[in-house]
């Protein structure tokens, strides 16, 4: 197969997570006065947040009404903390690897996206801080509320080969730490689906949701694309 775009998520596959995310979840769901295990806020990494939010209501809180009505406050919650984190935080920073596999990937006339189940409003703040903004190394970027449906959709990944003239979606790699970015990728038939360890999922995980290849390190993509 020939390569004209590969799309990375941010969180876990490209920007270091230490379980921030997982943990501002769980966060912003006690400040609505509901808890949820670690786990099983885990399993939902990489989805739009605000369906990953229903998600683990239904899931934990079935019997409430009006679930419409908790969604809203506990994602405003979500996206407070979390901004808070990514411009504070003094150690946010590219996983090894990224910024050389982009510059790697450029070299080779390939073209370099981002997508993820944040808002563009945490994202604009994530890559602001990276000095990703405007950056030569990323030709796109795409958020989860820019599109009518979130991961597992392939909406994003579709905009974005759009955005670039990709007719093929055999040309399109995705990069990504989760189930939901494998299902994102086999749902718009990218030519491969390649999962990392480097964020909420092991190896083991990971192989059960049955991407083509499972890499610990991204500098692992020069060989394979």
């Amino acid at each position: 197969m020939s390569t004209s775009l590969v799309v990375f998520d941010i969180a876990g596959t490209t920007v270091k997570d230490k379980g921030n995310v997982a943990a501002s979840f769980i966060s912003a769901f006690v400040k609505q006065g509901f808890e949820i295990p670690a786990a099983e806020v885990n399993k939902v990494m990489g989805y739009r947040k605000k369906e990953a939010i229903r998600m683990l209501l239904d899931r934990f809180y079935p019997d409430i009404q009006n679930k419409d009505g908790l969604i809203e406050p506990i994602h405003e919650s979500f996206e407070e903390i979390m901004l808070g984190f990514y411009m504070a935080d003094k150690d946010l920073e590219p996983l090894p690897h990224a910024e050389e596999v982009f510059r790697w990937l450029h070299s080779k006339d390939i073209r370099v996206a981002l997508n993820t189940g944040f808002t563009k409003v945490i994202t604009e703040g994530i890559l602001y801080r990276l000095d990703w903004k405007d950056n030569a190394m990323i030709d796109g970027v795409i958020c989860s509320d820019e599109v009518p449906e979130g991961r597992p959709a392939p909406y994003m990944i579709q905009e974005l080969m759009h955005r670039f003239n990709v007719a093929d979606a055999a040309d399109v790699v995705k990069v990504g730490d989760t189930e939901v970015d494998i299902l994102e990728g086999r749902n718009a038939l990218c030519g491969q689906v390649i999962s990392v360890t480097t964020g909420a999922y092991s190896r083991e995980q990971l192989l059960s949701y049955q991407p083509d290849t499972v890499i610990d390190d991204l500098a692992d993509l020069m060989r394979l694309i």
